[in-house]
């Protein structure tokens, strides 16, 4: 049987809350993908186009850096559900960074998202080139407030 991870990035705890209740549909581990430097409101500010958010988005290149414990052994994962917040029609670019920090060739990732109206825009084709080799599947945009028994049925009809 497959071993399942959910890794997830939240700025402002919305993700980790569906992360966690995803995890205890589907029995997965959890890792929380975690910045350096956390984000602060002021870096947030998605209307400033100096915020720190702002910069890192308008950059394709940019990959912040990343803090906490790595994963200490990614090869016992066959399949990861990947959550973050959607910034600018796709993940923020931390995701890529962790993406890039591992081998994640012949892996199944299944991107999931939160946001108060944006859909799922290029995030699924913005992660690719990020992880080479691995099944990325196109994904879900969730509201944030899904229940065990909404999530069971999502994660039921993914053909893994």
């Amino acid at each position: 049987m497959a071993k399942t991870l959910v890794a997830y990035f939240s700025a402002s705890g919305v993700t980790a809350k569906l992360a966690k209740e995803l995890v205890k549909t589907i029995k997965a581990d959890l890792y929380e993908i975690t910045p350096a430097q956390k984000y602060t409101q002021e870096d947030l500010d998605w209307n400033n186009k100096n915020s720190r958010s702002s910069v890192e988005m308008a950059d394709p290149a940019s990959r912040p850096e990343l803090g906490g414990e790595p994963i200490a052994d990614m090869s016992q994962y066959d399949v990861i559900y990947l959550g973050f917040p959607i910034w600018w029609k796709v993940a923020p670019h931390i995701v890529n960074t962790f993406l890039e920090k591992y081998d994640l060739s012949g892996k199944t990732i299944i991107p999931f998202a939160t946001s108060g109206g944006s859909d799922m825009g290029d995030s699924a084709e913005h992660l690719k080139p990020s992880a080479p080799g691995a099944k990325i599947r196109e994904g879900r945009r969730l509201g944030g407030t899904e229940d065990m028994e909404a999530l069971k049925i999502w994660t039921d009809g993914i053909e893994i």
